[in-house]
């Protein structure tokens, strides 16, 4: 299914045609990164030189004013290409719209960050620790910031830090016993204290070097002090978390595509034709297709929903559903596609073993399912009252 049947504007059309021109190159050296556990270093310089890194600033500040519906075509068109680049990239596009939408950071910090993004700068939150698992759950970080005179000592170890070697500013959550509360610091990379322990070697995702960042008496200045909360922000709706449903979609329609053309072209001497013509083959393809049909419209059309202003404010547990859909729904094609192609799905040349990996990442990415879960039964538990 082409992507440019998504489009429905002329910027996504730009934009879709502007990423297909490094499908080639993406997907060329997508395995070998893989295999390495090597960082798609080139992927990242292509797509912050092509200007996509800066897309989801505000117009007014030299940006594009990305929307959630762009985000998630663009992501899933990446993610069909290389989950890793595209799981990789999407955390600066999700964190970069999400800062100039929630503008928690003052004027002169949103403009500082503007600016560094239009030169190259690549920027991700740092926030899961060993102790607390992941942020969404609501656990105080065990890293903390301590006053330093005009400035602030922070003291942590930080894990699942996707990009880490290779970001220029990383977005710390910790703890400031002074305010009470879970505080942001923007730093840079060179900053002294700052390191990396490069400890990542998973199963899937494993070309996103996302290492535990350390912390060791690291000063900043009060400037860099950008974000203040008085609660976890897993509690916040923040639609830009659906740029991790969107890749691995991107996935699953990579999955699908190398499925329905293997079936088209495997001809086993036992059958006359191809096994595209044999019953249960044909019913694999259409309980994927049926897969995609429903993961694309509940992604796309809260995607849109949200972007509108008069249907933004009912969008609330969608989010978290959408999540929890689309990932269970890909994971689902990969295995279907798998059982299409059989046994030589299993073989390192072929790429349906990496997006086996690969997707089943997602089920650890937030929000957790069994959170998303939870929220809905209380949210329809509670409309009784």
């Amino acid at each position: 299914m082409s992507k440019a049947l998504f489009a429905t504007t002329d910027f996504q059309q730009t934009w879709l045609k502007k990423l297909e021109a490094m499908r080639s190159q993406i997907e060329s050296t997508a395995r070998d990164n893989d295999e390495s556990g090597t960082f798609p270093t080139n992927h990242i310089q292509a797509l912050v030189d092509s200007g996509y890194t800066t897309l989801p600033i505000p117009e007014s500040l030299g940006g594009s004013s990305l929307s959630i519906a762009d985000l998630v075509l663009f992501q899933e068109t990446l993610g069909s290409m290389d989950g890793a680049t595209a799981l990789s990239i999407s955390w600066h596009q999700s964190v970069v719209a999400e800062i100039y939408e929630k503008r928690k950071w003052s004027e002169e910090q949103l403009s500082f960050l503007a600016k560094e993004v239009q030169k190259g700068a690549l920027i991700n939150r740092a926030v899961s620790e060993a102790q607390t698992g992941s942020p969404t759950r609501g656990g105080r970080p065990g890293s903390t910031a301590t006053r330093s005179g005009d400035g602030w000592i922070i003291n942590g170890e930080k894990t699942f830090t996707t990009m880490s070697p290779f970001l220029t500013y990383y977005l710390v959550g910790v703890w400031i016993e002074e305010k009470e509360a879970v505080g942001f610091f923007l730093i840079h990379r060179d900053t002294k204290g700052i390191s990396i322990r490069e400890n990542w070697n998973m199963l899937g995702m494993r070309s996103t070097e996302s290492h535990d960042l350390l912390l060791q008496d690291v000063w900043v200045e009060d400037f860099y002090l950008v974000e203040v909360n008085d609660g976890p922000r897993g509690r916040e709706v923040n639609a830009w978390m659906m740029h991790i449903p969107a890749n691995y979609l991107g996935i699953a329609q990579a999955a699908r595509d190398y499925a329905v053309h293997f079936s088209t072209v495997h001809a086993p001497n036992s059958i006359s034709g191809t096994i595209s013509e044999l019953p249960n083959v044909q019913t694999a393809i259409g309980e994927i297709e049926l897969l995609m049909m429903q993961s694309r419209h509940m992604i796309y059309s809260v995607a849109r929903a949200y972007d509108n202003s008069q249907t933004r404010p009912i969008i609330e547990h969608e989010i978290g559903a959408v999540k929890h859909t689309v990932v269970n729904n890909s994971i689902k094609v990969v295995d279907k596609a798998m059982r299409i192609v059989g046994a030589k799905s299993l073989e390192l040349s072929c790429p349906l073993q990496r997006y086996y990996r690969d997707v089943r990442a997602g089920l650890h990415n937030p929000p957790m399912d069994d959170m998303t879960i939870s929220k809905l039964a209380h949210s329809a538990i509670h409309s009784i009252d």
